[in-house]
């Protein structure tokens, strides 16, 4: 059957499927993050740590976050973020997304930015979509093994030879 939330109201889950897919928009690639499912991830996950945590601290910061959203957008725009302009949301994201460059009262909405955005691209990366996308082979017989570049094998031949000294040091395969 379609997804019960546990976390979001109708406001909520509507900010939440237009954040996502700013983050992580349709392309070449693959389906938005909204169509990858992301949002119902987002729910599901902050309801998850909610309940195995004991807490609301997630939860308190991703619900808080959004509401800093609709207030910035509010005084930009005379809307909801969902509501305004790609140009206004992006205006806003603007200024949270890169911490370096966020002014001091903008702190609040980079946390929240931070967090969110890296809940969004877990999401995607564990959907069917997001994992289609990596290039990761998986469980995937390998038809012919080549071994070991031989640059990178007599580099670790001279080592052994030096009785592994200075393997601790950081050292660039080159040298």
């Amino acid at each position: 059957g379609p997804y019960k939330r546990q976390t979001f109201d109708d406001h909520q889950w509507r900010t939440v499927r237009v954040l996502s897919d700013l983050i992580l928009p349709a392309d070449e690639h693959g389906p938005s993050a909204t169509a990858a499912g992301v949002p119902e991830f987002l729910d599901d996950w902050i309801a998850f740590r909610t309940d195995q945590e004991g807490n609301q601290n997630l939860r308190a910061e991703i619900l808080g976050g959004l509401m800093w959203l609709d207030h910035e957008s509010r005084k930009l725009s005379e809307k909801d973020f969902a509501e305004a302009s790609v140009e206004q949301q992006k205006q806003i994201l603007d200024r949270i997304a890169y911490p370096a460059k966020a002014a001091k009262d903008d702190h609040p909405g980079v946390s929240f930015f931070n967090t969110l955005r890296i809940l969004v691209v877990g999401g995607y990366f564990s959907s069917k979509a997001g994992v289609a996308d990596l290039p990761y082979l998986g469980n995937v017989a390998v038809a012919e093994w080549k071994g070991c570049d031989p640059k990178v094998w007599a580099i670790i031949e001279e080592r052994m030879k030096n009785g592994y000294k200075g393997i601790l040091e950081a050292k660039p395969w080159g040298a």
